[in-house]
């Protein structure tokens, strides 16, 4: 085959965002950016962590299992974020799971292309595992591939008070060349809703990944703007595509 003529200039590839969801709690968070992806018409990559399930379980009441993540995501995904099912319609056709374990994953390689990754919420064991190099599951290591590749690393970090050890962690995140994003809702935005908060802190992942999204009323420099916007909720089962 000639490789300098075999791709045409009109190709596309695939080339996924990785979500990371880690054992912090949170997991509204992680369901909010990954059906804001999804409405922007971007594929994923999901990588959700052993611990992280312990969590959805917890949260949520949902089991994440590998033989039915389809349906336990089509589940998640359609909770709001005070638990009620049905809240929300979304289509999961372009994700691809990888199991945590499985080191020979895709996302495992600076090869196999994407766009960079997001890990939502990031628990302090996670943010110390990428911030070292562990790579101790298939989450970690997709992060030190990213951030080797020089792709894009959010870090939502779900966790209070820091201790002095997770603060170091995080500026070498900083400096290694990750954005580190604090799960800290706003309320200028006009929130009535749990949706609202959850809404604007995964706007701000998006918003650090360049991806379009209408979760959050921005500020426009007008004081009172808020007043009588009823906040930024979307109508039940109206968000996250059709």
């Amino acid at each position: 085959m000639d490789r300098l003529h075999s791709v045409n200039a009109g190709d596309t590839q695939r080339r996924p965002w990785i979500v990371g969801v880690s054992g912090a709690s949170g997991t509204p968070y992680a369901a909010s950016v990954l059906r804001g992806l999804l409405a922007a018409g971007e594929s994923v990559d999901l990588v959700v962590s052993r611990a992280s399930r312990l969590t959805l379980l917890d949260e949520t009441g949902i089991a994440f299992r590998d033989a039915h993540w389809r349906d336990d995501l089509g589940d998640w995904l359609a909770r709001g974020a005070d638990g009620k099912p049905g809240t929300f319609r979304v289509r999961t056709d372009d994700v691809r799971y990888w199991a945590a374990g499985d080191l020979a994953a895709g996302p495992s390689s600076g090869s196999y292309a994407t766009k960079g990754m997001l890990i939502v919420p990031a628990s302090t064991a996670c943010v110390a595992g990428v911030a070292l190099g562990l790579s101790k599951d298939l989450l970690q290591r997709s992060a030190s591939v990213t951030l080797k590749e020089r792709r894009p690393l959010v870090v939502c970090v779900r966790e209070t008070p820091l201790n002095g050890q997770t603060l170091k962690h995080l500026v070498s995140l900083d400096e290694a060349g990750a954005i580190v994003l604090p799960a800290s809702p706003a309320f200028y935005a006009g929130a009535t809703h749990i949706q609202d908060l959850v809404d604007f802190v995964a706007g701000r992942v998006l918003d650090a990944a360049g991806v379009p999204h209408e979760l959050y009323r921005r500020w426009e420099g007008e004081l009172g703007g808020a007043s009588g916007a009823g906040g930024s909720r979307p109508a039940e089962g109206g968000s996250g595509g059709a």
